[in-house]
């Protein structure tokens, strides 16, 4: 007992510390967010449709190959006639991963309960060097 009353400042570090560690975890867990390991994994196993959430230039300018563009504010009314299959896996995609998170919460009010969203967007897809496509 007098160990951990001599040195309380060490072990509350320890335990902020390693709770820090395993926050990454649990908010990935929470957020839904896939790495582009898994979504080039459900793309090639699952069928799985890619709508990129960019403006028309940025789309333009790279996206994930074939990936259907359908902007943002768009999504509500354009998505139900873009991607026809609700039971399909739906991933979403935007340049930074915040619009995509946006994006998520509509499809899944839509009834796209396999909707995800690519964490980190195409910067993410970028630093995995996987292939982009231009329009």
């Amino acid at each position: 007992m007098k160990f951990f009353v001599d040195n309380w400042m060490l072990i509350s570090v320890a335990l902020v510390s390693g709770s820090l560690l395993f926050l990454p975890l649990i908010q990935g867990a929470a957020g839904g967010g896939l790495s582009a390991a898994q979504v080039v994994h459900m793309i090639n196993r699952d069928k799985a449709v890619v709508v990129d959430v960019c403006e028309a230039e940025e789309f333009a300018a790279g996206h994930v190959v074939g990936a259907k563009n359908l902007p943002l504010n768009q999504l509500e009314d354009k998505l139900a006639g873009v991607v026809k299959n609700k039971t399909l896996p739906l991933i979403l995609v935007c340049q930074s991963g915040a619009r995509s998170a946006r994006a998520l919460a509509i499809a899944k009010k839509l009834g796209y309960e396999q909707a995800q969203s690519l964490s980190g967007g195409l910067g993410a897809w970028r630093s995995a060097n996987l292939p982009l496509e231009k329009a």
